[in-house]
């Protein structure tokens, strides 16, 4: 734990707390150099999708469709039974409202697309997107994918003060549950304000490892471990290899190669590292499937590069970062759902089996737990 990054953010939401819009606007300014309205006006979406080529709306239109497709399959149905004329189950219903930060430093309109695309299949009524401004504007792109997803609340709030004006509702309507990745201070922001409303999760750096057997094309693993690199210095990449020639071939600067002796412990160390991505590119990847335990996404064969995922296959990149894919996974359209627990019993099955209920609030010393079921005829 970080402790001075704990208290500086800390502070800083304290002060959004106590002080409200006016905190949040001192640290606009102080952070983002921006001191004019927060939320984007109809004009500038306007200039936004006007300034945005026919060709680039074409792509982004395209995969939006990707994604939805292959969102929409996962939609859960409600899941109900019968038993002894009682009805269980469970159904399903969005989060009303949610708020979604993406970072400011690289816009990234991909990202606004793989969080909002979901949240519409789930039914999320009211979607709320913040992003630091550059000069005082949003990235046209960012404002274009908003406005064909019918999104029109977006306010140029960056840092911990666009999370702590989403949780406390400063500026706008408080969000239920935030989504979107962001830099070290978004995160411990994002962390700190769990509870008052839900994240869903804490992104780190970029991470890939690649699993890779001698029939592997050199040239593609190289390029695919550099292109996580390129997030940023913190960002790592793992060779987990039986080759010793292209172990040699990608000792550079940044990967961690480890020759291993058999294709089954390249799989036991994926396991130990729990990568972001993870990509098999071996004479039969299938076959190693079985043996993943731990990753946030898994890419077979040498024409599933990570940077396609992240852009146009329609599958989801907000994926579990610093090993917590052992306990956690990629982002799915249930993600902005909730389960309810539903029920309604029979008299006749309240009455047969109401004894184990009786009995186990006396175990526990609840009289009036036993008194609600007892006085039931």
């Amino acid at each position: 734990m970080d402790f001075e990054l704990e208290s500086y953010v800390a502070g800083i939401l304290r002060d959004i707390r106590e002080r409200g819009i006016e905190a949040v606007r001192e640290y606009s300014k102080k952070f983002d150099n921006y001191d004019g309205p927060f939320r984007v006006t109809e004009e500038e979406f306007r200039e936004a999708v006007e300034s945005i080529p026919e060709r680039d709306r074409e792509t982004i239109l395209r995969t939006v469709e990707r994604l939805w497709e292959y969102h929409e399959r996962q939609k859960p149905k409600e899941e109900l039974f019968v038993k002894n004329g009682s009805l269980y189950g469970l159904i399903y219903r969005p989060i009303r409202r949610i708020g979604i930060y993406v970072p400011g430093g690289k816009p990234l309109p991909s990202t606004l697309m793989m969080v909002a695309v979901p949240a519409k299949i789930a039914g999320v009524k009211e979607i709320a997107v913040t992003i630091p401004p550059k000069n005082g504007k949003i990235n046209p792109y960012v404002l274009y994918v908003a406005k064909l997803l019918g999104i029109d609340e977006v306010y140029k709030l960056g840092g911990v003060q666009a999370i702590g004006a989403m949780a406390y509702g400063v500026g706008m309507k408080k969000v239920d549950k935030i989504f979107g990745p962001g830099n070290k201070f978004v995160n411990e922001a994002k962390r700190q304000v769990f509870g008052v409303v839900g994240i869903d999760s804490l992104a780190g750096p970029s991470e890939i490892a690649v699993i890779a057997d001698e029939t592997a094309e050199r040239e593609y693993v190289l390029a695919d471990l550099l292109s996580q690199l390129e997030h940023g210095k913190d960002s790592r990449a793992w060779l987990l290899t039986t080759s010793g020639e292209l172990a040699e071939y990608c000792s550079r600067e940044g990967i961690e190669v480890i020759l291993c002796e058999s294709l089954e412990e390249c799989a036991e160390k994926a396991n130990e590292i729990a990568p972001e991505h993870l990509e098999i590119i071996t004479a039969r990847p299938m076959e190693l499937v079985d043996l993943i335990e731990n990753a946030g996404a898994i890419y077979l064969g040498s024409y599933t590069p990570v940077p396609a995922a992240d852009y146009f296959l329609g599958v989801n990149h907000v994926l579990p970062t610093g090993g917590a894919a052992k306990f956690s996974g990629v982002l799915t359209v249930r993600d902005f759902l909730k389960p309810i627990s539903l029920a309604q019993v029979s008299r006749e099955e309240f009455l047969s089996e109401r004894e184990l209920g009786l009995r186990l609030a006396e175990i526990e010393g609840m009289a009036f737990h036993r008194r609600s079921m007892e006085v039931r005829k």
